[in-house]
This record gives C-alpha cells, structure tokens and sequence, in this order.
C-alpha cells in the first residue's frame, strides 16, 4: 500500500526520481496516466491490470464506457525507472497535469498521484466540503 506525501522536482529532462520509499515498494517497472483532478496516476503492473480489467469489462456500446478506456488506456505509458530511480513523465501528461518544477507525490493506497506543487496546494485550498461532511456523506 502506499502512503505519504512527498515533495520533489523535476530535472532539465523532464524526469522525475520518487522518493526511496515509493521505489522500494513499487519496484522498476509501472504504467503512467492520467488521472483525475488534474493529476497524473501511477500503478504497479498489478493494480493497473486490475484498473484496465474493470475499464475493459465495460460495455463497449456505452459512450461514457468508450469514453473513460481513450482517457485512462489511450493517455498510459508504460515506463522504467533507471539507475538513479529516475523516469521521464512524457510531455503530453507534463502538459495535462501541468507539471514544470515542482511536484508532489502522494501514495493512496493502490497507486501513486502526481500533482503539481501549485495544483496540489490549490486544489487543497478550494475544497468545498470539509472532511468530516466527507465522511459523514460515506457513512465512513
């Protein structure tokens, strides 16, 4: 499972190194989308079979079906860090996410979110709800 928030920033390439932590747990290897909110979601190979198994299982008849698979499996890239724990975030999902500096990492569970450090901080600041309406919503 993963869990924390971390800050880090990107290189001159475009590249990314996520905190020890992170690596130990999700090893060499991941898919790249994007995500929702304006982020960007990392899986390990086995959350991400998981997650397309439950886009694939959708009707391909439905519009919003159709939909969600070009999101989600047309924007992922497989990626592989190198030695130094590093990999690239593609252009296109630097652009989406709006990702040029800094970036926060956050583990949630079964995948890792990529935020902008200006987005995150932005998005924490407009929420509505606060977290107990929340939770009491989810009768968690």
């Amino acid at each position: 499972m993963f869990q924390g928030e971390f800050q880090h920033g990107l290189d001159a390439k475009g590249r990314l190194i996520l905190p020890a932590k992170i690596r130990e747990e999700l090893g060499t290897q991941f898919v790249l989308t994007k995500g929702m909110d304006g982020c960007l979601f990392i899986f390990p190979p086995d959350s991400w079979e998981t997650f397309a198994g439950k886009l694939n299982a959708l009707p391909t008849s439905s519009r919003q079906a159709r939909k969600l698979k070009r999101y989600f499996i047309g924007s992922s890239v497989e990626c592989e860090t190198d030695k130094q724990g590093r990999f690239l975030i593609p252009p296109v999902l630097r652009s989406f996410a709006e990702i040029d500096k800094d970036v926060t990492v956050l583990g949630v569970s079964d995948r890792i979110e990529l935020w902008s450090t200006e987005k995150y901080d932005a998005y924490q600041n407009e929420e509505d709800e606060s977290i107990e309406d929340i939770a009491g919503e989810l009768d968690f």
